[in-house]
């Protein structure tokens, strides 16, 4: 057995250098994904800036702590407040009478030159009393690196399983076929009195092998590919300055050991199948493509396809806000996709037939397509996974971006926006204008009596002015019924019955005050609300005033303001960009990982297949076609495959991106829908060109020379 496996890897390592290649890159970036991974653990430790030399920091409370149900007795819990309480000016005044006390910019914090215990003693329970590394907590935004840190371990951990599912997917596709072709050769062992366990632990020992070798490869590539995605992950913004690569081990480990774990788990099926074909039908169906779906592998792909789209139609029903999260539109095609690509031998023969294409080449093309289904099928596998997932990510980003951006500007029946931080109110409104101002806030709801929630808010000073310019998807009450004793909430509040009252704690952790229901708006994309007045929203400075009417003199009184004045349409147009950056880096290194792949499948399958057709190519020159016509119906045949790949791929698209639209339809939020052409067309472009490459390479070396029987 060693002697057979050592002489069949040396005679067929040109038909396993895809796999290896593919399993290779795969564990390369999976040690740098891991490398990522372990660097967001931790953020370094800062120092602070605001009071760096102080040794005591005095500074008002910024969590609310409220109790909570879990199970038989009750545990507080914290949520942090938008900034924190002014200290109080009683505490101020002692602390200044005993020691030198420092203020930087505002109330809520003073430096004290102190020692710790005394200052304890004296504040008490009145404010926090921060030291050492501590005292980072009284600079501002506090929380930036953490919360960088959690978008960045996000798209690691998605690029991570991309790289996981597509390598998994194109290492089963490569075996597959290449067991396809091994049919003569299974055949000839079997008649040799080789058992069927025998042949399927040949075929796991080669991927074993396989696998092993291409995870030393890959940790070899991951250890100085590391550093380099930091710099690119720095440079475009998607992680924090300070990010470096550390120098964790268990990466490597976790790494090392999915190659071998991949390398098997995409041989399994394909060694049960040779398992069971005895030598006499390997022999018969050599060249005969029967048997192309066999039940389990039917089976498994109608359960992974029924699953994706019962988890689409279930998120949409039940939770359709789900649907416009990157976490979701992310993962749910990978089961879409995981059902449709084996499946799909089932689907080509009936794609292909549907074509037509003109003269004797074109019926060809279209014929050799239909019956080399196992062939077929194995080029248009992988690109269906590059084209749903740029269909779908692209897609759907692209689509829940523009549906805020409808929103935004469909919320304000105003005609110029002033936006800015710390804005000045307008004291003199001119005649037969309405201006509206508002700034932002937050507050803290119990749900139940289990969880406290945080809502984003927005405080408005008039009322009167807000309704008569505020266009929100009301579906109870109304907005001119909004006073200080009363809220706008949508529909994800538990109390949400006009009228009803519900229990609010303010932005700055004052209550609780029960405010009573006056409207209720539909949820939206997630920005409907909820709406209180000034006076329950203490420290919200104004950041957004609209206007409507009055001609010049409401712009002049606009730009007085101190903000930046546009258009509505322009206003919201930037207040809702078209996508980031950040955004569309990450979903390139996303649809990039998946390409590579795909872009490997596609040579080492089209590789293969092309090599061993050389009597078919023999018979058709013999036949009277010319070099040329040989290759226009090999490279025709790959462009086709291509094609049906791209076909299934929009077909995934479709049904994801028509989820996404029956979800913000449910929501009451603009259906604002998009195809992403360029991305779609850049993929199915790079697959067409590596396809017909692939294909047109062996095909011209196999018909040199005169015809030959």
């Amino acid at each position: 057995m060693l002697t057979l496996l050592l002489s069949g890897l040396r005679a067929r390592w040109a038909s396993l250098l895809g796999g290896f290649v593919a399993l290779a890159l795969g564990v390369g970036l999976l040690v740098v994904t891991g490398l990522g991974l372990a660097a967001t653990s931790h953020a370094p430790e800062r120092s602070p800036q605001r009071f760096a030399s102080s040794p005591v920091v005095v500074m008002g409370h910024d969590r609310l702590v409220l109790d909570v149900r879990r199970g038989p007795g009750t545990v507080p819990v914290e949520r942090r407040l938008d900034r924190p309480q002014p200290v109080d000016a009683g505490l101020l005044r002692e602390l200044r009478a005993r020691w030198a006390v420092t203020a930087a910019g505002g109330s809520d914090a003073v430096g004290v030159d102190a020692p710790a215990g005394p200052v304890r003693a004296l504040v008490g329970a009145r404010a926090q009393v921060l030291t050492g590394a501590e005292r980072v907590r009284a600079d501002p935004d506090p929380e930036r690196d953490a919360r960088a840190l959690t978008s960045l371990n996000a798209l690691l951990g998605t690029s991570g399983g991309v790289t996981a599912f597509v390598s998994v997917f194109v290492v089963a596709s490569t075996f597959a076929f290449a067991v396809a072709l091994r049919r003569r050769e299974f055949g000839l062992l079997r008649t040799a009195g080789a058992t069927p366990g025998q042949v399927r632990r040949l075929l796991l020992a080669e991927a074993a092998v396989l696998g092993t070798l291409a995870s030393a490869a890959g940790c070899a590539l991951g250890a100085p590919a590391a550093p380099l995605l930091a710099r690119i992950l720095v440079d475009g913004g998607l992680a924090p300055a300070w990010f470096t690569i550390g120098g964790a081990s268990w990466p490597y480990h976790a790494a090392f050991w999915t190659g071998p774990a991949v390398a098997l788990a995409g041989a399994l099926a394909a060694s049960l199948r040779a398992g069971r074909t005895g030598p006499e039908a390997a022999l018969r169906d050599a060249d005969v493509d029967a048997d192309v779906l066999p039940a389990g592998r039917a089976l498994t792909g109608a359960a992974l396809l029924l699953t994706g789209l019962g988890l689409l139609v279930w998120t949409c029903a039940t939770e359709p806000s789900e649907l416009l999260k990157r976490k979701t539109y992310t993962t749910l095609p990978l089961l879409l996709i995981g059902g449709t690509a084996p499946l799909a031998p089932l689907l080509v023969r009936p794609v292909a037939r549907s074509v037509r294409l003109r003269g004797a080449v074109g019926t060809l093309v279209r014929e050799n397509a239909a019956a080399s289904v196992r062939r077929t099928a194995a080029v248009a596998a992988p690109v269906l996974v590059t084209v749903a997932l740029a269909g779908s990510l692209f897609g759907a980003a692209a689509g829940v971006t523009r549906a805020k951006g409808v929103e935004t500007r469909e919320h304000t029946a105003a005609a110029h926006v002033a936006s800015g931080t710390d804005l000045r109110p307008v004291t003199a409104v001119p005649a037969g204008a309405v201006v509206s101002a508002s700034g932002a806030t937050s507050v803290f709801v119990r749900d139940g009596a289990e969880a406290v929630v945080k809502y984003g808010a927005r405080a408005v000073a008039d009322p009167a002015a807000f309704a008569e310019l505020a266009r929100l998807p009301v579906v109870a009450g109304d907005l001119r019924d909004l006073d200080d004793r009363s809220i706008v909430v949508h529909e994800e509040f538990e109390r949400r019955r006009v009228g009803e009252p519900v229990e609010v704690w303010r932005a700055d952790g004052s209550g609780p005050v029960r405010l009573r229901v006056a409207a209720v708006l539909a949820r939206g994309t997630g920005d409907n609300g909820p709406y209180v007045t000034r006076a329950n929203a203490p420290g919200a400075a104004l950041d957004r005033i609209e206007a409507r009417g009055g001609g010049a003199a409401t712009v002049r009184a606009l730009e007085a303001s101190g903000g930046t004045v546009a258009t509505a349409d322009a206003w919201a147009a930037a207040e809702r960009p078209a996508s980031s950056p950040q955004t569309r880096l990450g979903m390139v290194l996303v649809l990039g990982i998946a390409l590579v792949y795909t872009v490997i499948g596609l040579a080492n399958t089209l590789l293969m297949a092309t090599s061993v057709r050389g009597p078919e190519l023999a018979s058709l020159r013999l036949a009277g076609a010319t070099r040329t016509q040989v290759l226009r119906v090999v490279t025709g045949e790959a462009a086709l495959a291509v094609a049906i790949g791209a076909v299934l791929g929009l077909a995934v698209t479709a049904a994801v991106l028509g989820t996404l639209g029956a979800g913000l339809a449910a929501l009451s939020a603009p259906v604002a829908l998009v195809l992403p052409w360029t991305a779609v067309g850049t993929a199915t472009g790079v697959c067409a060109t590596v396809a017909i490459t692939a294909s047109a390479l062996p095909a011209w070396r196999l018909t040199r020379g005169a015809p030959r029987t």
